[in-house]
């Protein structure tokens, strides 16, 4: 196996580097951000979790109206829908680096069981949409005691 010397010249790659760096800070300054309307569909964090009589779900929805939010079961689906809409300001501002997104989302889940769909409850608190559904006494766990004889 053959090995190559070639001699180390510390300032050649500093150089280097100092022009990548330059690219990578002029590119950042020249982008223009894409406009809001342009952002495609978002979809918020959601945890399910289950105890022994109930499903709960968690919806992640900070900055939305409750108003705007649409729940609908069917067959052993859930589905959340909503809209989360910009803040229009009268003002023209330069944006910089827009992150947060921005319309509608669908989000479907389904159940393992049938659940008790007259006794859904759903609560909103501090950007959490909290959803609660009862299951069906079939679908509840039956505990089977063991005799030891």
């Amino acid at each position: 196996m053959a090995w190559e010397l070639a001699p180390w010249r510390p300032f050649r790659e500093l150089d280097r580097i100092r022009r990548e760096m330059d690219r990578l800070w002029d590119s950042f300054f020249e982008r223009r951000p894409a406009r809001v309307e342009e952002v495609s569909e978002w979809l918020p964090s959601l945890d399910v979790s289950e105890t022994d009589t109930d499903y709960i779900i968690k919806v992640e929805v900070p900055g939305i109206d409750p108003k705007d939010i649409h729940l609908s079961l069917m067959d052993h689906v859930l589905t959340i829908k909503g809209e989360k809409k910009q803040e229009k300001e009268e003002k023209e501002e330069d944006y910089h680096l827009i992150e947060r997104s921005y319309g509608s989302f669908t989000r479907s889940i389904r159940l393992p069981s049938q659940v008790q769909s007259d006794q859904i409850n759903a609560t909103y608190k501090n950007g959490v949409l909290k959803i609660t559904l009862p299951k069906t006494e079939e679908a509840k766990k039956k505990e089977i005691k063991i005799q030891v004889e």
